[in-house]
């Protein structure tokens, strides 16, 4: 019975991780330059799942992990703002700042998707806790 408690921590595990990514994206929505203060628009991350067989319920239905937390490649978003301190300074975009390309409404589904599924992992707990409660009544 302990063993589906393990599953579902390691689903309120996983999407933790999930969340923390994405809370990162959107508070990053319009960073332009790194921490060296070099011009550069923020990628964004995502995590990527996998199976843990060393997690498993009674039944054999493994558990989750973090396989990696990636970071995406691509095109940042250009916006023509010559007067912005991280403009181009030269070549063909010169004047453009490159933004990151982050999508608000798909970080908002994610994060509510996420928030959802450690909803759900918390109910199987708390179901756990209540059915072993239940049999320690019944037996003693």
């Amino acid at each position: 019975m302990f063993s589906s408690l393990d599953v579902s921590t390691s689903g309120l595990v996983a999407q933790r991780m999930r969340l923390d990514a994405i809370s990162s994206n959107m508070a990053n929505l319009t960073t332009t330059h790194n921490e060296a203060g070099e011009v550069h628009a923020y990628q964004p991350k995502f995590v990527v799942f996998q199976a843990d067989e060393h997690v498993q319920a009674m039944d054999g239905a493994p558990g989750v992990k973090v396989a990696s937390v990636e970071t995406a490649d691509i095109e940042p978003r250009w916006r023509y703002q010559p007067g912005h301190p991280d403009a181009m300074k030269e070549g063909e975009r010169k004047g453009w700042v490159a933004y990151p390309n982050i999508d608000m409404t798909t970080e908002t589904v994610d994060a509510m998707e996420a928030t959802r599924a450690y909803e759900a992992n918390v109910g199987v707990i708390e179901a756990t806790k209540s059915m072993a409660a239940q049999a320690l009544r019944i037996l003693g």
